[in-house]
């Protein structure tokens, strides 16, 4: 699923009166949300997961390639979402 359907889908959830520019709106406030959220420490949602900012430590990679070429990779921080008990439970 996309941006443009998770839109879509938004918009059904939220009944007939609701418009693909609201729907666009409301998803991309959340996104927001969750964003400058997560920048200050764990964003958990009850029923759903949770978004953990992480840092990597710099270490040595390879070149598939070429084995004997090593390349420093850089220290950085990502985000890892770790699924809740009940949205693994409904796949």
């Amino acid at each position: 699923m996309n941006k443009a359907q998770l839109i879509d889908s938004v918009q059904e959830i939220l009944g007939g009166d609701t418009s693909k520019r609201a729907a666009a709106e409301a998803l991309d406030a959340v996104l927001k949300a969750i964003t400058k959220g997560v920048k200050k420490g764990p964003v958990q949602l009850i029923g759903f997961g949770t978004f953990k900012p992480v840092e990597r430590a710099a270490r040595m990679g390879r070149n598939p390639r070429k084995p004997e070429i090593e390349v420093e990779i850089k220290a950085s921080k990502t985000v890892r979402f770790v699924a809740s008990s009940a949205l693994k439970d409904s796949l």
